[in-house]
């Protein structure tokens, strides 16, 4: 099941989603599995698909686990942040946060 925390106008910004869980096999979920999902869940929640989603990282399958991701869209980034809320059998339930300002590409 998943619930739409805040979902504002502005299309895929700022958008906060719990509840959003999936399969696992291990004990993470690797990068490009989750943005795979991140960008599932956020096409349905907002009824656009973000251009990427990428996640560098695996996410660990416990509770409190935490990574960043990027989200491209319409030629602007956005930092996600990803956080497993629930691990019940072999499901990670995530919380899912798009940070309301684009990321400023042109900083080192």
């Amino acid at each position: 099941m998943r619930h739409l925390t805040a979902v504002p106008a502005v299309g895929l910004l700022a958008v906060g989603l719990s509840g959003c869980s999936f399969s696992i096999g291990g004990a993470e979920v690797p990068g490009d599995e989750l943005a795979e999902q991140v960008s599932t869940v956020l096409t349905e929640t907002v009824g656009e698909a973000p251009d990427l989603v990428e996640c560098p990282d695996p996410l660990d399958a416990e509770v409190g686990a935490e990574v960043r991701c990027t989200l491209t869209h319409a030629g602007q980034s956005y930092g996600v942040s990803v956080t497993a809320t629930e691990v019940e059998d072999e499901q990670v339930f995530l919380d899912v946060q798009v940070d309301e300002e684009p990321l400023d590409e042109g900083l080192s």
